[in-house]
């Protein structure tokens, strides 16, 4: 197996010709589940869509799975779950997986379908229009949907955000799953208590990262009894650090560089 699915240089993202990301370097180890945590504005989805090969003005090195992101030999090695979901309400929850199964080339795509179906648990609900499903189904769906290529590294933007604490539960028993099978999982979150979900947490702030551990490290680390504290104190001392740097007042918050429109 290849030591990391994500390997990124210099990356540097600039939209409203403002930098969004400036200068990242990070690397996301393969089988694992990674953690992408930090506020709303943070640049967490314009990563994960730089990631993906769809964002645009990007200067740096991103490898994917040992190509260039967004090479068309990654069109079933990488599965993407947008944050909105990305499926269609007035289909079934088979017409949708079929249509993204046509849309990567999937060679047996019946099967394929059958297998996502059971991954994320809504066996049944085949022919039900996704329009009558409740959110947490929904979330499924779109979870079905990144899955049905069967790639290697799944990219996940918030998939667990408005779910209630069981259903953000049973999605986070179905990552861990699907880790324990060898793929990878980038999954971002603003719910600090994910953290301790991962085997690895980037943390970001204002485009830049704050810290690149783990749980138990990052409660080390701070001496904070929980993970949302524990971050909050790297918050507060980048914060510090990004003032005294720029001349500001000392403990000042720093400006990020650019907030994201979409998070």
């Amino acid at each position: 197996m290849r030591k990391n699915a994500v390997v990124i240089r210099d990356l540097r993202v600039v939209r409203g010709g403002r930098p969004i990301i400036d200068g990242l370097d990070l690397d996301v180890p393969a089988g694992s589940v990674v953690g992408l945590l930090g506020p709303s504005g943070s640049g967490k989805t314009t990563l994960m869509r730089t990631v993906v090969g769809v964002q645009d003005k990007v200067t740096g090195t991103v490898h994917v799975l040992d190509a260039a992101a967004g090479s068309p030999a990654l069109r079933r090695k990488v599965g993407y779950m947008t944050q909105d979901a990305s499926v269609y309400t007035d289909l079934t929850v088979a017409q949708n997986l079929r249509y993204f199964a046509a849309l990567a080339g999937v060679p047996a795509p019946a099967k394929a379908v059958a297998s996502a179906v059971a991954t994320v648990d809504l066996g049944g609900h085949e022919k039900q229009r996704v329009g009558t499903l409740s959110g947490g189904e929904r979330s499924r769906v779109s979870l079905a949907a990144a899955l049905v290529s069967d790639p290697e590294l799944l990219v996940l933007d918030e998939p667990t955000v408005g779910l209630d604490p069981v259903l953000r539960r049973d999605l986070w028993t179905v990552f861990r799953r699907l880790a324990a099978d060898g793929r990878t999982l980038l999954v971002s979150s603003h719910v600090m208590d994910e953290a301790t979900q991962c085997d690895r947490l980037l943390l970001m702030r204002a485009g830049s990262l704050v810290a690149d551990t783990t749980p138990d490290e990052l409660l080390t680390s701070t001496g904070a009894p929980d993970a949302e504290r524990a971050f909050l104190a790297l918050i507060d001392a980048a914060d510090v650090a990004a003032a005294a740097d720029s001349g500001g007042r000392p403990g000042a918050p720093a400006t990020p560089t650019h907030e994201e429109t979409a998070r």
